[in-house]
Order: structure tokens, then C-alpha cells, then sequence
């Protein structure tokens, strides 16, 4: 069997390819149409005018769902590992859940309504993706570690520990950098006031960005380890 069919391997493999893609392609269409700046644009940017913007709308919808079921499975799997050891409350990994589905409804808001459109839903999706996702990355990794040996290895845990402290460290310059310079202007200029500020802001967005897609590797090998089995019971109507 191909490794990435074992288990439900498939579905973080997906997840860390097509996301990674999502952000590369749009980059790289609207550099093409000169519709972006070569150093560093926001993602956002790349995905604001026609036609990248209906490329990265829909790759990242899917991105979304995708995170969404890979999401779910890893619930699914510390809800079983709690059944067999009670290792890890229930309710933490509710909450995990809870905060990830909110993270995957950030990002749809930021696919569907461009910056340079309807800006004020896009920023709201904005923080809700990396504010929620952080917070998710962070309880998944307590969760990792408190469903030792019969989840992932203690040396996935640490990387799980070092992509989440990145994307902590990350995202609170990315949103407070962005705060004062507010403006939707897909090019810059050295001169330009807060240019400073617009930079050391997109910088951290793209290492948040991909802090959540290497967290999302890690979750790989883990995933080979279970199936998950859909099971249907009929109701007898009387």
C-alpha cells in the first residue's frame, strides 16, 4: 500500500499540499499580472483582483473543508485514545475542535469577501483564522502530549510545541502591525509611510500561514495509525 493510503494518512497529506499550493499559485499568477509587488505581499493580496482572486477563493474554500475534516478526524481519534486510557479530558478536546471549526470559517470569510471589496469582513476573517488557529495549534499540542505514548511520538510533540510557539510569536505582530497602517493598497513603495510597519506585518503573516501548514505535517504519521468508519442506524417510525 502507498504510504499516504495507510490509515487516514490522505487527509493532512492533502491538507499541507493543496494549501501550500493554494498560497504559491495565487502568488505567483498575480506576480505575473503585475497585480502584486515581487518582495512579500500579503496572501490576501494575491487573491484580491480578478482572475487570481477566483483562484485563491476557491483553492482556499477547499483548504478550508480540508483542515475542517482533518480536524475532526484527529477528534475523533483523542475521543478513542480518552476511551481507552482517560488520558485527556473530554472537554479539551471539545474546546480544540470548537476553536479549529472557527478557525476554517475565517478562512472561508477571507476567500469569499476580498480585502479590496468588502474589507471590513475580510479583516474580521483575517483575525478569527490566525487568532482561533493559533489557539488550536496550542491546545492540540497539550493534547499531544497528554495522550503520551498512545498518540504521536514525544518528538512530534516538541515540533507540534515548536510550530505553535512560532505561530504565538508570529501572528501578534502581524495583527498589531497591521492595525495602524489599515489601508488595502496592493503596492509599496520604500518611501511610503508606514512601509516599515506593512513589512514586518506581512512577514509574520506568511510565517503564521505556513507555522499552521508544517503543524498540519506532523499530524502525518499519526494518521496512519486509524481509520475512521461511518456507521448508520435506521429509526423505526411508527
Amino acid at each position: 500500500m502507498v504510504w499516504f493510503m495507510e490509515g487516514m494518512c490522505f487527509l493532512p497529506t492533502f491538507l499541507v499540499i493543496w494549501s501550500s499550493s493554494t498560497f504559491i499559485v495565487s502568488y505567483i499568477i498575480a506576480l505575473f499580472r503585475r497585480d502584486v509587488d515581487v518582495i512579500l505581499p500579503y496572501i490576501s493580496d494575491t487573491g484580491a483582483t480578478p482572475p487570481e482572486s477566483c483562484v485563491f477563493g476557491f483553492m482556499s474554500t477547499i483548504t478550508a473543508f480540508a483542515a475542517f475534516a482533518t480536524m475532526y478526524a484527529e477528534y475523533k481519534f483523542v475521543e478513542r485514545v480518552h476511551e481507552r486510557t482517560g488520558a485527556i479530558p473530554p472537554r479539551l478536546n471539545k474546546v480544540s475542535l470548537g476553536f479549529g471549526i472557527v478557525s476554517c470559517v475565517g478562512m472561508c470569510l477571507v476567500a469569499t469577501f476580498q480585502e479590496t471589496t468588502v474589507m471590513v469582513v475580510h479583516d474580521i476573517g483575517a483575525i478569527l483564522f490566525f487568532a482561533t488557529g493559533v489557539t488550536y495549534a496550542v491546545i492540540q499540542s497539550v493534547i499531544s502530549y497528554r495522550g503520551q505514548p498512545y498518540g504521536c511520538s514525544k518528538r512530534t510533540c516538541h515540533f507540534r510545541v515548536f510550530f505553535a510557539g512560532l505561530a504565538i510569536v508570529a501572528v501578534l505582530p502581524t495583527i498589531f502591525c497591521a492595525v495602524p497602517v489599515g489601508t488595502s493598497k496592493l503596492h509599496w513603495d520604500t518611501e511610503d509611510k508606514d512601509y516599515t510597519l506593512h513589512m514586518v506585518s506581512v512577514v509574520c503573516e506568511w510565517i503564521t500561514t505556513f507555522s499552521f501548514v508544517l503543524f498540519f505535517l506532523t499530524y502525518i504519521r499519526e494518521f496512519q495509525e486509524f481509520k475512521l468508519k461511518l456507521t448508520v442506524n435506521f429509526i423505526e417510525c411508527s
